[in-house]
């Protein structure tokens, strides 16, 4: 299993792998997503990569039992206080920490419809729609929950993971671009926007975004594990190893590396047998 820093790669790698229900459809499946870098952005850019970003400190260094805990006496006060913000915001975000985001979306819907123009309440609710993977709806929440005069870089943020989502990347790098005009050098925006480069093909600008993520005072484990995983992509085994062994032990990152070199070569063996079969298919079509 690979490391909780790099863990929408396993996520990404299940993905492409356990929802292939036959030899055709794996094929299939590898051409529809881009081979498995889709499928790894798609995860990067949603909650796997926002949930830890958004979720504070004290909540996610909590233990299972704790957030549990502490998701009963938030109900209770959730319950005995509808539609107050702090309660609602609260409440949501524990949920999210422990993985409901659906609960966390309907809480935050009601939260919303009591508090309509408290951009904090909408902003939060935008969020988990995207992290529910609903872009759309998402991406008219976020929209109004901010003003062109008055423009908040963590929703301009968000707008562009949602864009990145729905495959519009030059609208969310725009979104990123206008993000940092306001934020300079911000390590998250500077990722997201390195992980959009990374879905639209262009690996080596990808590398070098979120190596300037990385340098920033305020970068962090999540960050250095997605530059781990573009350097990867690109087959610089030894370079990733090398960053996954700042926030690792050593065998565990060899590990990891490992086991990502081990799904790449997988992936250029399903592309050499997409490659004969078509080579097969046209030789028969010709002595037909």
């Amino acid at each position: 299993m690979i490391n909780e820093t790099l863990g929408l790669t396993d996520y990404l790698l299940r993905d492409v792998i356990s929802n292939m229900e036959s030899f055709s459809s794996m094929l299939k499946q590898i051409k529809t997503k881009r081979i498995f870098l889709i499928a790894f952005m798609a995860c990067a850019l949603s909650g796997c990569m926002n949930r830890s970003a958004d979720i504070t400190g004290s909540i996610r260094n909590q233990n299972p039992d704790e957030l549990r805990s502490l998701e009963k006496s938030q109900g209770d006060r959730y319950s005995q206080r509808p539609g107050d913000k702090n309660a609602g915001l609260a409440y949501a975000q524990t949920l999210r920490a422990l993985g409901q985001t659906s609960q966390a979306v309907a809480v935050l819907e009601s939260t919303a419809i009591a508090n309509q123009k408290d951009n904090e309440v909408q902003a939060a609710f935008g969020k988990a729609l995207a992290e529910a993977g609903q872009l759309e709806q998402a991406s008219n929440v976020l929209a109004s929950a901010h003003s062109p005069d008055r423009p908040d870089w963590r929703i301009l943020s968000a707008q562009g993971t949602v864009a990145d989502q729905q495959n519009n990347h030059e609208k969310a790098q725009s979104f990123y671009r206008q993000a940092l005009g306001i934020a300079p050098n911000e390590p998250s925006v500077l990722s997201n926007l390195g992980l959009s480069f990374a879905l639209s093909k262009q690996l080596s600008v990808a590398e070098s975004t979120l190596r300037s993520a990385v340098s920033q005072p305020k970068s962090d484990p999540r960050i250095r594990g997605n530059l781990a995983l573009v350097l990867a992509l690109q087959g610089k085994f030894a370079e990733s190893e090398e960053v996954a062994r700042r926030d690792l032990p050593p065998a565990e990152a060899e590990a990891n590396v490992a086991y990502m070199r081990q799904m790449l070569s997988q992936q250029n063996r399903w592309k050499q047998i997409e490659k004969a079969e078509k080579t097969t298919g046209k030789k028969a079509q010709k002595q037909t």
